[in-house]
């Protein structure tokens, strides 16, 4: 066995492991109410995820940030288990009409869990004066060791990253691989190329696929449904629907020449449209989106992915792309034979 078919194995193995047994860090899920009006008291609902709240319950604090360093912290602290505590707030005079303030919770066993813009503080008419506090930063600090970050909204599906995100990673370079065999081919007239540039096609066309459905199981989980008509969404299924039709084409040409020949052309038509729909359009829509990447929504950024995620993300690319390419040569290795005996009879 090759090296790199050996290191493409030992890397989807290596990600299957980490990426489905690596805990979330703690993290907030849910409170309730998400909104008050200044100068009030705010009794706040706190359910915590993969949280020790009870275990840690001495050294527990709250805090709801109203600027970049000052906030209120909880003066009381229920606990009620594990996940679930209910803390109470003193929320101060904000100056504009509204603001929304982070909640960090803190202990000894968790560190530091905080859910950005948890709730919405509205202004009204009384100006009665709160004291505000400096939050302790120096206190708070995410909780160390080989652990995924805990988002909102996606929680345990951050893991399809390291599938629905690399498998189309893995896909543009298996294209470009093909990409480069159908020039070849038109340069040389090897069918040796055609072969390998139909199968490296061929597989990122699964890839892609795949990349489709497992992004559409992850959009049920996330979003509510199954597809929306977000435009990033749309481009993609354009370009896998341009490139089915790369399959469509090859299995219908029968002269060997012709097939190669058509095949490399719309190879490089495929790529060159593929470019727009995914990178240039949906930028151009100037539309929110909901899919990361465009829309004011980034994507791979410390926000979405940190460090412990990108140990096992960047792993799964090249064992995708070593994976792909060990079968891609398998198919040219029949594809050639196919050739070899069709010219002999």
């Amino acid at each position: 066995m090759s090296w790199w078919k050996l290191l493409g194995v030992l890397l989807l193995t290596y990600v299957i492991i980490a990426g489905f047994t690596v805990p979330l860090k703690p993290g907030i899920a849910l409170v309730s109410p998400q909104s008050t009006a200044s100068n009030s008291t705010l009794k706040l609902s706190i359910e915590g995820y993969n949280t020790h709240f009870e275990s840690g319950k001495q050294s527990l604090e709250a805090w709801l940030r109203l600027d970049s360093i000052h906030g209120v912290q909880a003066s009381t602290i229920t606990v009620k288990n594990e996940n679930l505590i209910e803390a109470t707030f003193a929320v101060g005079s904000i100056e504009n009409e509204f603001a929304d303030a982070t909640l960090y919770v803190n202990n000894n066993i968790d560190k530091t869990a905080f859910l950005p813009s948890a709730i919405r503080i509205t202004k009204n008419g009384d100006e009665s004066n709160f004291s505000k506090q400096l939050i302790p930063f120096d206190r708070l600090s995410s909780k160390p060791g080989f652990l995924f970050p805990y988002r909102e909204i996606l929680n345990e599906t951050i893991r399809n990253t390291f599938f629905h995100v690399a498998l189309w990673m893995a896909m543009f370079a298996l294209l470009i691989v093909g990409l480069y065999n159908g020039f070849q081919y038109l340069r040389t007239k090897d069918i040796i190329y055609d072969s390998r540039a139909s199968s490296f096609n061929m597989i990122a066309i699964v890839y892609g696929l795949l990349g489709l459905a497992t992004g559409s199981i992850w959009a049920r989980y996330t979003w509510g449904t199954w597809w929306t008509t977000d435009i990033k969404l749309n481009m993609a299924a354009i370009s896998m629907l341009i490139y089915v039709a790369y399959a469509i084409l090859r299995a219908s040409v029968d002269d060997i020449d012709k097939r190669a020949r058509l095949s490399a052309l719309y190879s490089l038509f495929a790529f060159a449209a593929m470019i727009p729909l995914l990178f240039v359009f949906p930028r151009m829509a100037n539309v929110i989106s909901l899919h990361p990447g465009n829309g004011g929504n980034p994507a791979l950024g410390g926000e979405d992915m940190d460090n412990t995620l990108r140990m096992v993300f960047y792993p799964a690319v090249i064992g995708l792309f070593l994976f792909g390419r060990w079968i891609a040569t398998i198919r040219t290795r029949i594809e050639t034979l196919f050739y070899k005996k069709s010219q002999l009879e």
